[in-house]
C-alpha cells in the first residue's frame, strides 16, 4: 500500500506500508533481555527481530520500576484490572544510574519501538510507554500534564490544562497535542477514552503473552497518517480501494466528523498514475534532482550521513550578478531540499553544500529561508548556520529507513548492461532542450532527431500532439526526424544549416 500527501498538487510526503508491518514505531512488545553491556550502559533485547534490539539506560524512563512491577503483576495474574487507581507507584529510578542495577540477562521486559530497524541495525527501544491519539498522548505511570509548545495562547493553555486535570485517569499522564487547540471537552474526552481502551487491550494481551510477542500494535499506516496529519486544510482524500475507502470514512467519523465527506472512491488500478504522481516520484527520488530554473541537486547516501550538493546548472538566466545568482539558486534549492527531506524521510546527519556566497547578509537570509521551509516538518530537527565553507549541517530525527525508490530502469538498447534515466522523464529532458534554444533566441528553426519510437510518441494525436504544443508554447519552428540508428533515448538538435546545437 502506498499513501501520498499532496499540497497544491505537489507531492510532499510518501508512505509505503508493507504487508508485514511489524516493528513499526509505537508497537509494544514483551521482550527478553539477551545481554547487559555495562560499558554502554545499555542492553540488547530480543523482540523477535533477526537482530537484537537496543535499549539504553536513559530510555528506561523515570517510572521504570512502576512499569516493571505492573507488567510482572499482570503476567502473574495478580493485577485484577488495567486501571492504575489502586496500583502503588514505585520511586523513580536514578537518572545517573547503571543499567546492571535495573536489568539482568533473561529478564522479561515491556518495551516500545522508538526507531524501526535501519540497515544492519535492530530496532531501538524505550521502556517509557506512550499511547498516541488524535488530540492527546496517554503516558502510563505518570501524573504529569504537558502541552505542545506550538500552542501559544496562555488562555488556551490554561483551559486545556484545567480540562485535562478534570478528566485525567489516576496513574496516567497526558501530553496535549497541537491539534487539540480550541477543541471541545467532548472531543478530548472521547479521544482520551479511546486511549484508555487501548491500554486495556495491552493489559489483556500481556496476561497471556510470551517473550517476543507483540502486545499492542500501532494503527495501520492509513489511520496513523490521518490521526497525525489531518488538518482543517484537507480538501480531499482519494482511495482506489472501495473497502479501504469505507474504513477511512469510518475512522474520520470518529476523529473528525466534519471531514467524513471528503473521502472519494476512485475506480482506478493505478491511482498514482491517474493523478500524475509517478512522474513526481521518479523526478525527486533519483540521485540528481532537477529544478525548473535549471539548477539541480546531487544527493548521496552513506551509512552515517546524507550529502547534498547544490549546483546552479548552465541555464540560470535573468540575473547578471554572480552573488545574486548564487543567492536566488540557494533559496530555490533550500525550499526543495526541505521537501526532499520530508518526502524521502531522510534522517541523521545531513550536510548541504550550497553555492558559495561572500555576503554575510545573504548567508543569514539563506539560513532563515531554510528554517522557514522546514517549519512544517514534524520530525525533530536542528539546523546550523552556514559554515565558512558554505556548508549547512542539519540533524533530523531518524526513526525508520530512508525511503528509497529506484528511478533508473534497464536500458532496452543495451540488453540490460547499462542504465538510463526513467523514460517517464524523457519528454521533460527534450522540452528542456527546446526551451533552452528558444530562450537563447539565436535560432528560429531547429531540427530534432530522435528514435522512430520516440518520434511516434511525440506526434501522437492529430491536433493535440506534444510536438505541436511545444511549437506553440515556444514559438519555434521544430522539424521532427526519426533515425533508427540512434539509441532509444538518444536525441540531437541541429540548426537550419544542419549543424548540431550544443546543449
Amino acid at each position: 500500500m502506498e499513501i501520498a500527501l499532496l499540497h497544491d498538487k505537489l507531492l510532499v510526503e510518501l508512505h509505503q506500508e508493507q504487508a508485514n508491518h511489524q516493528y513499526a514505531v509505537g508497537d509494544v512488545y514483551l521482550g527478553k533481555v539477551r545481554k547487559v553491556i555495562p560499558s554502554l550502559n545499555a542492553a540488547f533485547v530480543d523482540v523477535g527481530y533477526e537482530r537484537d534490539a537496543f535499549l539504553h539506560y536513559l530510555d528506561l524512563g523515570a517510572q521504570f520500576s512502576s512499569q516493571r512491577l505492573y507488567a510482572k503483576r499482570v503476567m502473574a495474574g495478580q493485577q485484577a484490572s488495567p486501571e492504575l487507581t489502586n496500583f502503588k507507584m514505585q520511586a523513580d529510578i536514578d537518572k545517573g544510574g547503571k543499567i546492571k542495577d535495573q536489568l539482568s540477562s533473561s529478564q522479561q521486559i515491556l518495551v516500545q519501538v522508538a526507531k524501526e530497524p535501519i540497515s544492519a541495525k535492530g530496532p531501538r527501544l524505550t521502556a517509557e510507554l506512550t499511547i498516541p491519539g488524535r488530540y492527546v498522548v496517554l503516558v502510563p505511570f505518570s501524573n504529569k500534564i504537558s502541552l505542545s509548545q506550538r500552542i501559544k495562547s496562555d488562555e488556551e493553555r490554561d483551559r486545556l490544562k484545567r480540562l485535562m486535570k478534570s478528566i485525567r485517569p489516576p496513574g496516567f499522564g497526558i501530553i496535549v497535542r497541537t491539534v487539540a487547540e480550541n477543541k471541545g471537552a467532548a472531543d478530548l474526552h472521547a479521544d482520551l477514552q479511546d486511549l484508555v481502551d487501548r491500554w486495556g487491550i495491552l493489559y489483556k494481551n500481556l496476561k497471556t503473552a510470551k517473550p517476543t510477542h507483540r502486545v499492542l500494535g500501532e494503527l495501520n499506516k492509513t489511520n496513523t497518517i490521518l490521526r497525525d496529519l489531518l488538518t482543517p486544510d484537507f480538501s480531499a482524500i482519494h482511495v482506489n480501494d472501495e473497502t479501504l475507502a469505507g474504513e477511512v470514512r469510518s475512522y474520520l467519523k470518529t476523529i473528525a466528523p466534519d471531514k467524513e465527506g471528503i473521502t472519494r472512491y476512485v475506480k482506478s488500478n493505478d491511482l498514482f498514475d491517474t493523478m500524475g504522481l509517478h512522474r513526481q516520484i521518479k523526478a525527486i527520488f533519483g540521485k540528481q534532482v532537477n529544478l525548473k530554473s535549471g539548477a539541480y541537486l546531487i544527493i548521496e547516501h552513506t551509512e552515517a550521513m546524507h550529502v547534498i550538493d547544490v549546483n546552479s546548472g548552465g541555464r540560470k538566466g535573468g540575473v547578471k550578478n554572480q552573488e545574486e545568482n548564487a543567492l536566488q539558486t540557494n533559496l530555490e534549492c533550500a525550499e526543495e531540499i526541505a521537501r526532499i527531506l520530508r518526502l524521502r524521510d531522510m534522517g541523521g546527519i545531513i550536510c548541504i553544500d550550497f553555492i558559495d556566497m561572500h555576503d554575510r547578509a545573504n548567508q543569514r537570509r539563506l539560513f532563515e529561508a531554510l528554517k522557514e521551509a522546514m517549519k512544517n516538518d514534524k520530525a525533530k530537527h536542528n539546523i546550523l548556520p552556514p559554515s565558512k565553507f558554505g556548508v549547512v549541517e542539519i540533524t533530523r530525527q531518524r526513526v525508520r529507513e530512508v525511503t528509497n525508490i529506484k528511478t533508473q530502469e534497464k536500458c532496452p538498447s543495451c540488453d540490460g548492461k547499462g542504465v538510463v534515466e526513467a523514460p517517464l522523464l524523457f519528454t521533460d529532458n527534450l522540452e528542456s532542450a527546446i526551451r533552452f534554444v528558444a530562450e537563447e533566441g539565436k535560432h528560429k528553426k531547429v531540427s530534432m532527431i530522435v528514435h522512430p519510437m520516440v518520434e511516434a510518441y511525440l506526434t501522437k494525436g492529430l491536433f493535440n500532439s506534444i510536438i505541436k504544443k511545444w511549437r506553440k508554447k515556444y514559438k519555434l519552428s521544430i522539424t521532427l526526424k526519426g533515425d533508427s540508428s540512434l539509441e532509444f533515448l538518444e536525441h540531437h538538435l541541429s540548426n537550419e544549416a544542419g549543424e548540431e546545437i550544443a546543449l
